[in-house]
């Protein structure tokens, strides 16, 4: 004859069980990058999601990357728990095609837009924004102009402003068929060897064409509007980024931090992943 206290233990066992069952769903669900889709701005944005933590991080790509081809180690190895992490394909990029990639001289503000808008569109209130390269520039034009939304900022690689010297790193890749084979086989495979090209070509035409403005101002005044908490990080091997260019961000962004990375290249968070991926979950984690 069954005991009638045995029915309450039963059913604690079966809700216990069906919430590991469930946990172990979502884990196995959010730890594995999924993509999506969402209008914005009038442009179908392609985005990957993982993660099911409660603070909310935009990855924002370099000159003609994408989620995938930008942030792999950063999908894959930032703390799910901690963080929901979004990677997204700016318009013209990756998978956001069409439209094809264009480049009006407020290209950057319209990629800040974008993604803030998206952002958004998924529901985040509040969220923080990491940005490599051409994705650090849109970050610092987003942390400045939507104060109130950003959480914390991370940039690297990152220039608020064009000089001679930078024009003259432009000048030496605009023609992509110079490059090594390894470089540009992601982007080949991803766009074909004519948009790629050509597109790059565009891009650096584009940035002649900011150099031209007052001090070859990109963001310059945004600077001082960023509230944030903020980590630059710099590469002292960046061969497209000299080092002043980190500096006046510092300077200009009051309570920024600084760190520097002596044998960090351009894509430091790609080659010293792990490193990388620490920092930043020290940074946004901390107080």
């Amino acid at each position: 004859m069954a005991l009638p206290y045995k029915a309450p233990l039963l059913r604690s066992a079966i809700q216990f069980l069906r919430g590991v069952v469930l946990r172990k769903a979502t884990t196995s669900y959010c730890t594995a990058p999924f993509s999506g889709r969402v209008d914005v701005n009038g442009i179908n944005l392609h985005y990957q999601r993982t993660g099911w933590g409660d603070h909310a991080v935009l990855l924002l790509p370099g000159v003609l990357g994408s989620g995938q081809t930008d942030f792999g180690p950063q999908l894959k190895s930032l703390d799910k728990e901690a963080f929901t992490i979004i990677a997204w394909d700016p318009r013209g990029y990756g998978y956001s095609i069409p439209p094809s990639r264009d480049y009006p001289l407020d290209f950057f503000e319209r990629d800040a837009k974008d993604a803030v808008d998206l952002m958004q569109a998924l529901n985040f209130k509040k969220f923080s924004l990491l940005g490599w390269s051409d994705g650090g520039i849109t970050a610092l034009i987003g942390a400045g102009t939507y104060p109130s939304l950003i959480k914390k900022l991370v940039v690297w690689g990152a220039n608020a402003f064009v000089t001679e010297e930078d024009l003259k790193l432009y000048n030496a890749v605009k023609d992509v068929s110079n490059w090594s084979k390894k470089m540009r086989k992601p982007m080949e495979d991803l766009y074909g060897k004519e948009y790629f090209a050509n597109t790059f070509k565009a891009w650096c035409e584009a940035m002649y064409k900011l150099a031209s403005r007052p001090d070859g101002n990109i963001c310059q005044h945004l600077l001082p509007l960023i509230d944030c908490p903020t980590l630059i990080i710099h590469g002292l091997k960046d061969a497209m980024v000299p080092s002043f260019h980190p500096q006046y961000i510092h300077e200009q962004i009051k309570g920024s931090r600084l760190h520097l990375m002596p044998d960090g290249k351009h894509n430091l968070h790609l080659r010293y992943a792990e490193e990388f991926n620490r920092l930043v979950k020290d940074f946004l984690c901390g107080t």
